[in-house]
């Protein structure tokens, strides 16, 4: 994992005030440095949504952990569970400038050149992808 990496999980645990979750001196000696980043609101959200969103901002695999978190109700209280649950259905989906990107990274060629039509708006979306209508 890069230190890059390493720091955004630990970035986001402090956003979400997660540090509840866990008893490590190292979140503690982080939490000093970027507490001034701390969202507020954050306070009024409850622990269980708190996790859910953490996890959809780290990504795909985050998600997926969360989503199987979520199956094991006879390991995490039912708050959280049910929560975790909302990732199996209920991801919200990424921006269309970031879809833009992954097809031309994917096929080397910008999106309106491979595809007559292809809609802005996804008309589903999960963990690891979105699907949008297209005409080739």
């Amino acid at each position: 994992m890069s230190i890059f990496r390493f720091l955004k999980i630990i970035f986001v645990i402090i956003k979400y005030r997660l540090d509840e979750f866990f008893n490590s001196k190292i979140i503690l000696v982080f939490q000093l440095f970027l507490y001034p980043f701390r969202i507020l609101q954050i306070k009024k959200i409850t622990r269980a949504a708190r996790l859910r969103l953490a996890l959809e901002q780290l990504g795909p695999i985050f998600v997926k952990f969360g989503q199987m978190l979520s199956t094991r109700r006879d390991l995490i209280p039912k708050d959280i569970a049910n929560e975790l649950a909302k990732l199996q259905d209920q991801v919200p989906p990424f921006n269309f400038s970031k879809v833009q990107v992954l097809i031309k990274e994917s096929y080397g060629k910008p999106l309106n050149s491979i595809f007559k039509k292809f809609s802005r708006e996804p008309i589903a979306s999960a963990s690891v992808a979105q699907v949008h209508l297209l005409n080739y």
